[in-house]
C-alpha cells in the first residue's frame, strides 16, 4: 500500500477506533454509575439541566471515555502510520482535544473536571499511546 494512503488510513482508523471506544464507555457508564435521580442524560438539553446534580463520581466515566478513546485512537494511528508516527498519534490527540474543548462550551461542567479532562485526557494519552505502540521504526521526534 502506498505510504500516503496508509498514513491517511492511520488518521481515519484512529478517529474511528477512538470514537468507538469513547462511545462504548459512555454507553455503559450509566449502568455502572447511575445518573442522579430524575436526570435525563439521553439528550443534550436533559444533560445540561441535570449537570448541577452530578457528583464527582458521575465524571469518572466521561473522563475515562475521553482518555481511553484518545489513547486507543492514537495507538492505532501510531501502528498504522508508515512515517511520522509521533505526529499522527498527536494529531489524534489534538482532534479529540478539539472535541473536548467543544464539549466544554456545549455542556456546563465543574471547573475542576474541565481542567482535569482537558489537561490529562487528550495529549498525554496520545503521547503515552505513541510510546507504547509496538513499532520498531518510531520517528525520532520525542
Amino acid at each position: 500500500m502506498h505510504p500516503i494512503i496508509r498514513n491517511i488510513l492511520a488518521i481515519v482508523a484512529g478517529i474511528v477506533i477512538g470514537s468507538t471506544v469513547n462511545m462504548g464507555i459512555l454507553n455503559i457508564s450509566g449502568s455502572i454509575i447511575p445518573p442522579p435521580e430524575g436526570a435525563d442524560v439521553t439528550t443534550s438539553n436533559g444533560l445540561k439541566a441535570a449537570m448541577h446534580s452530578f457528583e464527582p463520581k458521575h465524571f469518572i466515566f466521561p473522563f475515562l471515555a475521553h482518555a481511553l478513546g484518545t489513547f486507543f485512537g492514537a495507538f492505532v494511528a501510531a501502528i498504522v502510520a508508515v512515517t511520522h508516527k509521533f505526529r499522527f498519534a498527536m494529531a489524534i490527540g489534538v482532534f479529540f482535544l478539539a472535541g473536548g474543548i467543544a464539549s466544554v462550551f456545549m455542556l456546563p461542567s465543574p471547573v475542576w473536571y474541565t481542567i482535569v479532562d482537558l489537561v490529562f485526557a487528550y495529549l498525554p494519552m496520545a503521547y503515552l499511546a505513541y510510546k507504547l505502540a509496538p513499532n520498531k521504526t518510531k520517528s525520532t521526534i520525542a
